[in-house]
């Protein structure tokens, strides 16, 4: 059973920064991708960032490209989401999932195990 826990997240002001950190287990696939969410108040989940393969090949969304950055620790299945330049439309529950590392016919597609989600608040 695929089980995925998020921390770090907290209460910033804008243009500060936070790092989350999502472990995984009981992964059945050995070539995956892992992915950060997020979801707003009254908003649908949004992808964030996505890391795949032994390659690490990383995708960001338009809204956080260039300002966040996605990376992997392979000792324990982790990954790190550095936030920076933090702003008030990045406030969201954010999550973190896996799937296979496979097309789904969309890059935000085939994530279907989530963990309880993390926090995020930016205001001033």
């Amino acid at each position: 059973q695929v089980q995925l826990a998020e921390s770090g997240g907290g209460s910033v002001q804008p243009g500060g920064s936070l790092r989350l950190s999502c472990g995984a287990s009981g992964l059945p696939y050995r070539d995956y991708c892992m992915a950060w969410f997020r979801q707003a108040p009254g908003k649908k989940r949004e992808g964030v960032a996505t890391i795949c393969g032994d390659e690490l090949h990383t995708v960001y969304s338009a809204a956080v490209k260039g300002r966040f950055t996605i990376s992997r620790d392979n000792t324990d299945i982790r990954i790190y989401l550095q936030m920076n330049s933090l702003q008030p439309e990045d406030t969201a529950m954010y999550f973190c999932s896996a799937k296979p590392n496979k097309w789904f016919g969309d890059i935000w597609a085939g994530y279907n195990d989530w963990g309880q989600g993390t926090q995020v608040t930016v205001s001033s």
